[in-house]
């Protein structure tokens, strides 16, 4: 006869939710259900007290758990209290990279996979790029011509990193918001992460630079003729040169995390910024 027996051991302590964290699954239920937009506002702080029979300790905590998260905002005051936000991009490639971290992710992996999206991004960008489209493309490559500044490795540097505002722009006139997303991400990643080192010649930053100013034009013109099919076509050439400079003046990614006072804010004022300069 065979019996089931419990083996002895020691005891296995299975820990609770903290009563804060039940309320903020209870506040992102609450959002999910009232279809929350960013800008709407969450109850009072008394109300969802009422509402969830806590404390307001527990409350403020849930609240600022939420927005650790980039879910909400939280203001003080008369009207103060939490109001959805739409979760930052930054907020996003911190966690990603705490992610990437701990795996083998190199500057080739990073472009294989833009050598497949970054395509068929712009092609789908073409038709609804507007003429304010068309200004903030023209003003980025005016701004990021390798060619074009003082020749300080500062400035060549921030040049690159706004290059990337040129496939943001493409980016946020593509109808799909997964691919726009994923796009935008990456897009980030080699902003904040590929560093070159400090001997890297100053001719291979403006042949980059005049190398991405020239693709960035004959793309932009194809966008004006609406013609996808060559924006496509370029792009693919494109994300199969840029890598080769990167290598070429030793770019790598930055192996470690991102911490949050190094989190900004994506507003596009580098464009103005780095115009002033040149």
């Amino acid at each position: 006869m065979v019996t089931n027996r419990v083996r002895s051991g020691p005891a296995v302590e299975i820990k609770q939710p903290k009563r804060a964290d039940l309320v903020a699954e209870e506040i992102k239920r609450l959002i999910t259900e009232k279809d929350l937009r960013p800008g709407d506002r969450l109850p009072r702080e008394a109300e969802l007290q009422q509402l969830y029979s806590v404390s307001k300790s527990t409350i403020r905590e849930a609240l600022k758990s939420l927005e650790v998260q980039g879910l909400i905002k939280v203001s003080t005051g008369p009207s103060g209290g939490g109001m959805v936000v739409e979760v930052p991009l930054d907020r996003t490639l911190q966690l990603l990279q705490n992610y990437l971290f701990f795996k083998d992710v190199s500057i080739d992996d990073i472009y294989k996979v833009r050598q497949q999206l970054e395509p068929e991004l712009a092609a789908g960008a073409v038709p609804h790029l507007t003429d304010a489209d068309f200004a903030a493309l023209e003003a980025n490559i005016e701004c990021c011509d390798g060619t074009a500044g003082p020749d300080d490795r500062g400035h060549l540097v921030r040049q690159r990193q706004e290059d990337m505002t040129f496939h943001d722009i493409l980016a946020a006139a593509n109808p799909n918001p997964f691919l726009r997303f994923i796009c935008e991400l990456i897009n980030e990643m080699i902003r904040q992460l590929i560093e070159y080192r400090n001997d890297t010649p100053l001719a291979d930053q403006r042949r980059f630079g005049a190398a991405n100013a020239k693709f960035h034009r004959e793309i932009l013109q194809a966008a004006r003729e609406r013609d996808a099919a060559r924006v496509r076509a370029l792009m693919i050439e494109h994300m199969t040169e840029a890598p080769k400079h990167v290598k070429r003046m030793k770019g790598k990614l930055r192996g470690r995390l991102i911490l949050d006072s190094e989190i900004r804010k994506r507003a596009r004022t580098m464009v103005a910024a780095v115009g002033k300069e040149t």
